[in-house]
């Protein structure tokens, strides 16, 4: 729920309300992101759909709009600490990438960092810009040393 609302109503809700704002979302049908499975268990998670749908995003003053066109995001990831520098994060964006197809998304776009010297905690849960690279997303903004703004053109 990060990007999906006000960082005052994400703070106001708490864990308890995001979680059931996000349980009301995915029961109204919205499809919030993607989970990764290893074994018939949950080891990762990907956040993605229509830009206007994150109004945190869309208030961004670092990560402002581009152009007009229409764009998915994807914006957040999590991959569970016994699977982190496994290479899960490419597939997942790979997965999210045809399913936004699917959708009728034609342009794609993610907001990665560049790692530097590595990751600590959740630094990374916009995702690397190594794993975007992989998926074929190409750097259209760079709005703070660490932070850029990528794209893949669908077709």
């Amino acid at each position: 729920m990060w990007w999906r609302i006000s960082r005052a109503e994400f703070s106001r809700n708490g864990n308890r309300g995001n979680r059931r704002a996000l349980r009301t979302l995915v029961r109204a049908g919205t499809v919030p992101g993607m989970l990764a499975y290893r074994g018939g268990e949950p080891v990762a998670w990907v956040s993605l759909g229509p830009r206007e749908d994150f109004a945190a995003l869309e208030r961004s003053t670092t990560l402002k709009r581009v152009d007009d066109q229409p764009v998915w995001s994807v914006v957040c990831f999590f991959v569970a600490k016994p699977y982190r520098g496994r290479g899960v994060m490419a597939p997942l964006l790979r997965a999210a990438v045809a399913y936004a197809r699917r959708r009728g998304a034609r342009l794609i776009e993610g907001y990665p960092i560049d790692p530097g010297d590595g990751l600590t905690g959740y630094a990374g849960f916009t995702g690397v810009v190594s794993a975007f690279r992989r998926a074929g997303f190409r750097q259209v903004a760079r709005p703070t040393p660490r932070q850029y703004v990528m794209r893949l053109k669908l077709r």
